[in-house]
């Protein structure tokens, strides 16, 4: 039994890098306050144009508090510096969690040494961090 839901595992994570490996952006949400991903979570990609910020995508987590492919799939990855805003107080608000950071945003540059970027946040009610993962 422990073989076969080892077996399963496997599988899945091998689905989620082939689909991130298909779009050059993916994020992740962990709640580290209970150890479990963050689902549902409202995401959006934007892109620094002169003084503005150019809407690109938007999403939700999945149950594994990811999405696996943010970027638009219609546009090739260009550099520059990027912002996702992951929407966290309506979410906690569901989990009846009060928090002090209704919004997250990340703010990066896609400097075109990778073919995949990949942001995670740890998140908690009254606390977060990131970095770039991969």
């Amino acid at each position: 039994m422990m073989k076969q839901v080892l077996s399963v595992l496997l599988l899945q994570a091998c689905a989620v890098a082939a689909l991130a490996a298909d779009n050059p952006l993916s994020v992740h949400v962990l709640n580290t306050q209970n150890g479990l991903p963050g689902p549902d979570i409202q995401v959006t990609l934007e892109r620094q144009q002169d003084d503005q910020w150019i809407m690109l995508e938007s999403g939700r987590t999945n149950a594994q508090g990811r999405i696996t492919a943010l970027y638009p799939s219609d546009k090739k990855l260009v550099e520059g510096i990027y912002r996702v805003t992951f929407k966290t107080g309506a979410w906690l608000k569901q989990q009846e969690t009060p928090t002090f950071f209704p919004e997250i945003p990340v703010v990066f540059q896609i400097d075109g040494a990778l073919d995949h970027y990949h942001i995670p946040l740890l998140l908690s009610p009254y606390g977060y961090s990131t970095y770039r993962g991969n």
